[in-house]
């Protein structure tokens, strides 16, 4: 199947570590690009044929943030134009601090069935130094407007003056919230955002600090019964991301909106991330792709590699070769030679062992051709 991006650029404010196309000052435009956004549903949706949907997701931004109007309106328009399954898995993001019982009434109104969370920390004052517009108070008021609703949290480390046992506090409370899935990222600082001269300075923990955060909060995570699926997610049997999967199965998806990318047919494209851009463009009755590229070839198996990696499926030997016409031990092995004792090697299965996963960006490198 093949998954829907909704890219909702609006927030209430920027946090210090976003490098997302995020703009806190452009919500006066909100009306006119929804308007754009539901007319690229539709031009996107001519140009596929019919294709089938199984996953929607509404991310940005903060999608929370803007009316309920608006995300009721695009669930509709993605409704009446794309190919969606009745099963379709559909996720928004929600900060804590925006969420109201009646935006929870509407999302669920056109179908919504999955809330992603961001929590991040749960202590107050690391999210005021953040600049994250909610508490943990906001956090547990959003849980228990969620109350029987399928719904993810995100939990950041490599922060302030972060150990172990503010880890654990931020894990606990997500898991006793009623969450089913959990996204435990490493904080990357990027240039050009406010916390990137912390990084410099000094101020936030050394690699090897985050690698043993990041060990005990697999630990702590697994304890709870949230199992490990890819580096950075966790979740109770039966409630993986079926849209991340996606991604990293290497399937196809549509990104609608500012900034958001797509994958269909080996073409990969991108929208323009300037949001006056994009509502010109789509105006004018064109896309605003400002990249575009054909993947071929060796290109294709490399990135499959890559992906399937960075699970704890890893690479399914059948289907590489079922897509590839050659077995993977056969392709790549001189590559499992030299990097063998952090590899799991089955009949049906090449995986990252689970203790080397969080590195794997040094072992998958050396599979890339």
């Amino acid at each position: 199947m093949a998954g829907i991006y909704v890219h909702v650029p609006f927030c209430k404010s920027k946090c210090t570590y976003c490098d997302f196309a995020s703009y806190p000052r452009e919500i006066g435009k909100a009306e006119l690009y929804f308007g754009c956004l539901y007319k690229e549903m539709t031009a996107r949706a001519n140009s596929l044929n019919g294709k089938p949907f199984d996953t929607v997701y509404i991310g940005g931004g903060t999608p929370s943030f803007v009316d309920e109007k608006f995300i009721v309106g695009a669930m509709r328009r993605i409704r009446e134009k794309f190919n969606l399954t009745s099963d379709a898995e559909i996720t928004i993001e929600i900060n804590p601090g925006t969420l109201t019982k009646q935006k929870v009434e509407a999302y669920k109104s056109v179908g919504i069935n999955r809330f992603s969370l961001g929590l991040q920390s749960a202590d107050d004052g690391m999210l005021t130094r953040l600049n994250r517009i909610h508490t943990l108070s906001d956090y547990l008021s959003a849980c228990e407007l969620l109350k029987g609703e399928n719904f993810s949290a995100d939990a950041l480390i490599g922060l302030f003056d972060q150990k172990e046992s503010d880890l654990e506090r931020t894990l606990n409370v997500i898991m006793e919230s009623g969450a089913s899935h959990v996204s435990m990222y490493a904080l990357r600082p990027e240039e050009g955002t406010p916390i990137f001269s912390n990084y410099l300075n000094g101020d936030l923990p050394d690699e090897d600090t985050v690698a043993d955060l990041y060990d005990f909060g697999v630990k702590t995570l697994e304890k709870g019964g949230f199992l490990r699926y890819e580096v950075s997610n966790f979740a109770k049997e039966g409630k993986r991301s079926k849209h991340n999967e996606n991604y990293w199965r290497r399937g196809e998806y549509i990104g609608l909106g500012v900034a958001a990318s797509s994958h269909v047919a080996n073409r990969r494209f991108t929208n323009t991330a300037n949001i006056d851009e994009y509502v010109k463009c789509i105006l004018s009755g064109h896309f605003a792709e400002i990249f575009s590229e054909s993947v071929e070839g060796d290109e294709v198996r490399s990135e499959y590699v890559m992906l399937a990696l960075r699970t704890v499926d890893g690479i399914d030997r059948a289907e590489f070769k079922a897509l590839f016409g050659r077995d993977f031990t056969e392709e790549y092995s001189e590559e499992l030679k030299t990097q063998a004792k952090y590899l799991d090697i089955t009949d049906s299965r090449i995986c990252i062992k689970p203790e080397y996963l969080y590195v794997q960006n040094s072992i998958i490198i050396m599979f890339m051709r």
